[in-house]
Formats: structure tokens, C-alpha cells, sequence
């Protein structure tokens, strides 16, 4: 084992910490992060209009109170694209300790240049921005126009091609004018790109973007094969000590928010209709990750069993009230790094299998019917499981297959974490005996 650990350290903990430390995966996650706030205040409004009590929905309809709901949902969770351009390019920009809110307005803008507008009104016509690219549809093209336009941006501030206010101008004053000449480079690609394509047969950037990178990216994300490789992937990195949903979810969460989004869509458009996407950011959160990574609520349990008999040691004793509380809110930072799990050999294999084994029952659960689909709402991940079921599907049975999974991750668990017990408490044995001759030896 310990040459397994030392093998570990040695050739994935490196490439583990320069993933975790890329600028650019750290900017792809911040810049979701800041539109999280919307996702999930969106999806309130969503779970209000879609509750599963019968006659809800019609009653809401017939009051006309469903129409001002779903203008709250397009209005938040239906941002989550333009938003990201700014958190991306903020990111960006602070992390090379530049201005981070001008490089997110400068991208914002440049993601409106890129994007075609619309004629709307019969007797008046007037230019309008479908609001499908401001959502999911353009998350692809924010994230990339958000990286790119924070790279062009710290590139000409940190070389000083700007323009310098004396030092008796107000700061934010400075930092407008500071702003001008890599805003106006900035603005001025776009606008390139945006003619460029306008004039070629691939129609606009955000279908060029999505047919090059979605379709593949989407094969990967959305099916059951690609999500056990990134569910593996993301446990792999836990256990060498790297947040694994941080270089994972930089590049997947794009593609299981837009199959989220495009649930949400569909499930506005005919509530008892079928949805899209078995796989979205729910199912990855509330049904695979439940405790956390690796899933490990099936191991505070088994660890709060064992603390309760009579015979359990005092690692089992001390861990099990620190890590269960956490844990039921998926918070396991204390079970990864306190246990610890993190280059724990021994919890390896339940470690990596307990998310795979979620990942296909709730798929092949959803895919039959037997459980209803993510309906679009999206929730804090720190909701505990069965009640984050309910809500995620709008059904009792994504609570009921969340029950299910529990008890086959408490399962797997168990002998590993028995057999771990049974070490420790031969160690404590030892180390006692060890005293207990020291002292008559006295």
C-alpha cells in the first residue's frame, strides 16, 4: 500500500495540481459560479409553477399567475450565458491582477456583438436579442469569448499599452480610460468575427460553436459511458487531494446546465410532456455525488453505525459526529481530508465505484420510466438527498431512487470501512498492550 500511495504521489498528484491551478479552468469555474445565484433563484420560481400536486398547474394558468412566473424564470435562469461572459473574463483578469470589472463589461458587450439580432413588431419593426443566446444555448460562446477577451485584455495591461491618468484622477476614473484601448481592440475582433461569419455559410457563432464543440462535449456529458469516465475522473483527483468537481466541472458543467436548461424549456412548454436529457447538473449533484465526492453519505453512515456498538474505535468515535452533519448536506471535506479517504488505499475501490453505481441505477431508473426526469430546477448542492430528489424532479420517485442508492453506496462501503475498523482497533490493542508492558516493566 505504501508503495501504491508513493506511486500515486509521484506521477497523478503533479498533473493533478497543474489542472487544479489552470487559469483557465479556474476562470471556466468562476465564471459559472457567478451565475449560479440566477440558476437557483430561477429555478424557485420553476418549482412554484410545476409543484406535482394535481390541478397546481391549471390553477395557476387559469388565475394567470403561470405567465409572470416564467417571466421570472426566462429573466434569471435564462442569463446564465451573458452572465458567465463577465465572470469568466473577471476571473481572468484578476488572476493576472488586472481590472476584473472591465474586462467583464468589455466582454459582455463583445458577446452582444457577436450575437445576431432579431426583427420583432409588424407596424414597428425594431432590432431585438433572441434571449435563447442569452441562456444555455451561448454558454459555449461566453465561456470562450470570456477567456479570450481577459487573455487580450491583462495582455495590454500588464504591458502598459493603455491610457495613464496622472495619479490626482480618481481611481475608477483611471480605470476607465485605462480600459479604452484594450476594450476597443477587444471590441473591434468581434466585430470582425461577427462580420466574417455573417458573410460565410456556417450562420452565426453560436451555432458554429455549438455543432464544433457542443456535439462532441455533449456525446460526452450526456451519455451513461461518458459520465462514468468523469464521475471515475472526478474521484481520481479527490483522492490524490485535488478538488475533483473543480477540474471536472470547469469543462463539463457548460454541457449538463444547457441539458438542464433545455429540460427547463420543455418542461415550461408542456409540463406532462417528455424531457430531453436524462443527464444534467441535478443528476450529477443530487443523484451521483450525494455526501459529496466519491458519494461518501453511504460512508458517514456506516461509520455512524459502527460508532454506536460497543466495541468501535477511537478514530470511529471522534470522526463520526464531525463527518455525518456535513455529510447529509454533501459537504465532505471533513470525511476526505479528517478520515482521511484522501491516498487512503484501503477506500479506494467504494471511493470510486459508489458515484459509478449512482451515475447507472438513476440513469437506467430514468431512462425506463420508473423515475421521473430533472424538470429543470437546479438547487444548491448542499440540499440533502430525498428531499433534493423531490424537488430536482418534481416527483416523489427521484427521492425513492435516491433511498436506493444510499443504501447500495452503505453497502459497498461497509466491509471496506470494517475492515479498516478492525485495523484500528488492532493498533489501538497494541498500543496498549505496548503500555500496559511499559508500566510493569517499571
Amino acid at each position: 500500500m505504501s508503495k501504491f500511495n508513493d506511486a500515486l504521489e509521484k506521477h497523478l498528484l503533479p498533473v493533478a495540481s497543474k489542472l487544479g491551478s489552470n487559469k483557465i479552468l479556474i476562470s471556466m469555474r468562476d465564471g459559472i459560479i457567478v451565475a449560479m445565484p440566477l440558476i437557483i433563484i430561477g429555478s424557485l420560481f420553476l418549482v412554484i409553477s410545476g409543484i406535482a400536486i394535481p390541478g397546481w398547474i391549471e390553477w395557476l394558468e387559469a388565475q394567470g399567475i403561470q405567465p409572470y412566473l416564467m417571466k421570472a424564470v426566462n429573466g434569471t435562469f435564462g442569463l446564465m450565458g451573458l452572465v458567465a461572459s463577465f465572470g469568466v473574463a473577471h476571473s481572468i483578469a484578476r488572476q493576472y491582477n488586472t481590472d476584473g470589472v472591465s474586462a467583464g463589461i468589455i466582454a459582455m458587450s463583445a458577446f452582444l456583438v457577436v450575437t445576431p439580432n432579431v426583427m420583432t413588431g409588424d407596424k414597428v419593426p425594431e432590432e431585438a436579442i433572441p434571449q435563447i443566446y442569452m441562456g444555455s444555448q451561448g454558454l459555449f460562446v461566453a465561456l470562450i469569448i470570456g477567456i479570450i477577451s481577459g487573455l487580450i485584455f491583462q495582455w495590454f495591461i500588464n504591458r502598459n499599452i493603455r491610457i495613464k491618468m496622472p495619479d490626482q484622477v480618481p481611481p475608477a476614473v483611471a480605470q476607465s480610460f485605462s480600459a479604452l484601448i484594450p476594450g476597443a481592440a477587444i471590441i473591434i475582433l468581434w466585430l470582425a468575427v461577427y462580420i466574417a461569419l455573417d458573410n460565410l455559410p456556417f450562420g452565426n457563432i453560436h451555432e458554429l460553436i455549438v455543432n464544433t464543440l457542443g456535439v462532441p462535449l455533449s456525446l460526452m456529458g450526456g451519455s451513461l459511458i461518458g459520465t462514468i469516465i468523469l464521475v471515475g475522473l472526478n474521484s481520481a483527483f479527490w483522492f490524490v487531494g485535488i478538488h475533483g468537481a473543480n477540474v471536472v466541472n470547469a469543462v463539463m458543467q457548460p454541457i449538463w446546465l444547457k441539458n438542464i436548461d433545455e429540460n427547463r424549456l420543455a418542461y415550461q412548454a408542456n409540463p406532462h410532456g417528455d424531457l430531453p436529457h436524462i443527464i444534467t447538473q441535478p443528476f450529477i449533484d443530487n443523484f451521483v455525488f450525494m455526501g459529496g465526492g466519491g458519494s461518501t453519505i453511504g460512508l458517514v453512515i456506516v461509520i455512524a453505525i459502527l460508532a454506536f456498538k460497543k466495541r468501535s474505535s477511537k478514530i470511529t468515535k471522534t470522526i463520526a459526529p464531525l463527518t455525518l452533519m456535513p455529510g447529509i448536506f454533501n459537504i465532505n471535506e471533513p470525511t476526505l481530508f479528517g478520515l482521511p479517504v484522501v491516498l487512503n488505499v484501503r477506500l479506494i475501490i467504494p471511493f470510486v465505484l459508489a458515484p459509478m453505481i449512482n451515475a447507472t441505477i438513476t440513469y437506467f431508473a430514468m431512462s425506463s420510466g420508473l423515475v421521473h426526469l430533472t424538470n429543470g430546477t437546479a438547487m444548491p448542492w448542499t440540499i440533502p438527498p430525498i428531499i433534493s430528489g423531490f424537488l430536482a424532479t418534481g416527483h416523489y420517485s427521484g427521492s425513492l431512487v435516491q433511498i436506493v442508492c444510499i443504501i447500495i453506496d452503505i453497502l459497498l462501503y461497509y466491509p471496506f470501512y470494517r475492515a479498516m475498523e478492525k485495523y484500528n482497533l488492532y493498533l489501538e490493542d497494541k498500543e496498549a498492550n505496548g503500555i500496559k508492558e511499559t508500566e510493569e516493566s517499571k
